[in-house]
């Protein structure tokens, strides 16, 4: 086995609901903890699946005197249902602190081989479209079978089921939707994985280091029967993790180090670089059918892990299920930042008020309540999302908004930015750069060996002063400039390499000088807030490995001194640039030790790469009226 230290768990920093919850106005923890305490009271079971493996649940069911009933809300995990015990109980129950005080009957279960449930634990379990027999088991067949014993062995039930779960659990909640059981009405996945291909592990085939290393070091160890006990994670003796990645060497140093070959789906990585049918197996977009249940997907515009699979799921779901209540909240919130902060800031990231508050308040209870206890008028839109820039709150009809108007943003000579495509730059006109993966470009100024979830909203000056990074900055801007919808890049490119990662970030310029400081003498401020005069604000950053650049099944190496098209998505934003702002790209090719290293020469398998292949290439990025890079955006007009 691995031999680790105890260090402050990992799951409590990937799922809200394992961390400090949200606490109502004026109510300490304490106070809530207390509460549920007195007005509930647990019990534990083991649920039998459809083949035999029994499932580990603990219900939380008001103790209210007379026969009134409830309906059940549920919540299946893989990061345990603990504390165990039927006289141990959890501090908080439900999406946020609310709900224990509006009495529903909770439900936590240990998902199939996770802790105290029996049975064999599969990462992202593939959904079975075909079921035979009681051995085809996936999971919806266990929520399903779940509901059922729950309707006939749960007293006072009202007989309606909702289900949530944030990041894993989102997943759960989202397979659990498929097929829906009758009794399940309301299901709100929250920020749920749709597809470890491109949620937290990948990104366009871009392998995420430091979260699929601290990750699996915890949660991939074997369970070889039902514990209590967490894995424990690893312990690096370093809190700087760009220089511990980059010491690390090539990616087969990892079992050769630390692993030795006992973490199951690191090998699984190993043996499937590319989008093979191992990958496809876990994608549950296409699945998602015959869903029943009214949805609310949640996400955040920030989340560093799974912003893909909300966004997803919300269009699968609506693609698939024509009738079927569907919506999508978008908040400026890190992974589950509005169940366990208030969101108001990220890192520097000001939004003006607690985001949380409306959430909890306006859209989460009321949307269960409603579909789960026929209570109060649900006037809620198809998309609620939150502007960041003019932070504020707003509803459309439609996601992405139908008044979009389609633009471009081309980088120009002199590093100048324009909605105009380039018309004299030359007829093959280029910047370069020399990319060395001995000296990438970081993702962050903040030291951390985890993933720095506040990346996402960061100043990005201390890139921009990289030579290794293009710089395109627009003019100040007269007018607002709202961007909304999806982003594509368009890049037109050429190596001197034969492999290359290509990293394209949307940027708001801050003005050099805050005019609440203008009239302040410059030694009254605090050089932390007058710092953030001129800051570039990343809005939305993404990257592909060039090699999946035409498929992603069937990487390819670049030719040298060829100019090629490099396409990819970069998710969605809803944004303003300020008027006083402006609008800038980065273009780079490293981004570590949030992506692993590309070497740059062409391996067929990036985890089987040797130190040796690891080399500096020149990178061409070009801007003519033959060939112009580009962003697409939407501008809502």
């Amino acid at each position: 086995m691995i031999r680790i230290r105890p260090r402050w768990p990992l799951v409590l920093l990937l799922l809200a609901a394992a961390g400090t919850p949200l606490l109502a106005q004026g109510e300490s923890a304490e106070e809530l903890k207390a509460y549920v305490r007195a007005h509930y009271t647990k019990s534990e079971h083991r649920i039998p699946m459809r083949d035999g493996v029994e499932l580990f649940t603990a219900v939380y069911a008001p103790n209210e005197p007379g026969d009134a009933t409830y309906p059940i809300l549920m919540f299946r995990t893989p990061y345990s249902v603990r504390p165990y015990g039927a006289d141990r109980y959890r501090d908080s129950l439900g999406p946020t602190p609310d709900f224990a005080r509006e009495k529903f009957i909770f439900v936590y279960q240990d998902v199939r081989g996770r802790y105290m449930s029996q049975g064999h634990f599969v990462n992202m379990r593939p959904h079975r479209a075909r079921k035979r027999g009681p051995q085809d088991v996936d999971e919806s067949t266990d929520t399903y079978d779940t509901i059922e014993w729950l309707l006939a062995n749960v007293p006072r039930h009202n007989g309606k089921v909702g289900q949530w779960g944030i990041s894993y659990p989102g997943f759960y909640t989202a397979a659990g939707m498929i097929d829906s059981h009758p009794a399940l009405k309301a299901a709100s996945p929250q920020a749920p994985i749709a597809d470890w291909f491109w949620d937290d592990m990948h990104h366009h085939g871009a392998f995420v280091l430091p979260l699929a290393f601290t990750f699996f070091s915890s949660f991939g160890q074997p369970r070889p029967e039902p514990t209590t006990e967490r894995a424990e994670r690893i312990d690096l003796d370093t809190v700087d993790g760009y220089r511990f990645y980059l010491e690390l060497g090539p990616l087969q140093n990892v079992n050769e180090r630390y692993f030795k070959g006992e973490i199951d789906f690191w090998n699984q990585f190993i043996a499937h670089p590319n989008y093979d049918d191992f990958w496809q197996s876990r994608n549950l977009l296409p699945h998602l059918k015959n869903v029943k249940a009214a949805v609310m997907v949640v996400g955040g515009w920030f989340d560093a892990e799974d912003l893909y699979g909300p966004l997803k799921i919300y269009r699968a779901v609506e693609r698939n299920n024509p009738g079927t209540f569907n919506m999508l909240v978008m908040g400026p919130w890190r992974h589950g930042g509005w169940a366990r902060s208030d969101g108001r800031t990220l890192g520097t990231a000001d939004f003006g008020f607690p985001t949380s508050a409306y959430y909890r308040e306006h859209l989460i209870l009321p949307f269960f309540k409603h579909f789960l206890k026929g209570e109060g008028e649900l006037s809620l839109p198809e998309a609620v999302v939150f502007e960041t820039g003019a932070n504020r709150w707003r509803s459309f009809d439609a996601w992405p908004p139908e008044n979009l108007r389609q633009a471009y943003l081309y980088p120009r000579a002199g590093g100048e930015l324009a909605f105009d495509p380039p018309a004299g730059d030359g007829a093959e006109a280029f910047d370069e750069y020399v990319s060395d993966p001995h000296k990438p470009v970081p993702y962050t100024m903040n030291v951390t060996t985890r993933w720095e979830a506040r990346y996402m909203t960061e100043d990005q000056r201390f890139a921009a002063w990289r030579p290794d990074v293009l710089v395109y900055e627009g003019p100040v801007l007269e007018d607002d400039v709202t961007l909304a919808g999806p982003l594509e890049a368009e890049l037109w490119v050429s190596t001197s390499a034969s492999d290359a990662d290509w990293v394209v970030k949307l940027i708001d310029v801050h003005p050099g000088e805050l005019p609440e400081l203008e009239d302040q003498d410059s030694d009254e401020v605090d050089p932390a807030r007058r710092a953030l005069g001129g800051q570039q604000m990343l809005v939305r950053g993404e990257v592909i490995r060039g090699r999946f650049r035409d498929s992603y099944e069937h990487p390819k190496p670049f030719t040298p001194g060829e100019i090629t098209r490099v396409r990819f998505e970069l998710q969605d934003v809803l944004h303003t640039f300020k008027r006083g702002h402006r609008i800038m790209l980065h273009v780079q090719s490293t981004w570590f030790p949030l992506i692993d290293r590309n070497p740059q020469t062409y391996v067929p398998n990036v985890f089987k790469a040797e130190a040796s292949d690891f080399v500096k290439a020149t990178h061409r990025l070009y801007r003519s009226p033959a060939h112009p890079s580009r962003l697409k955006v939407g501008i809502l007009e």
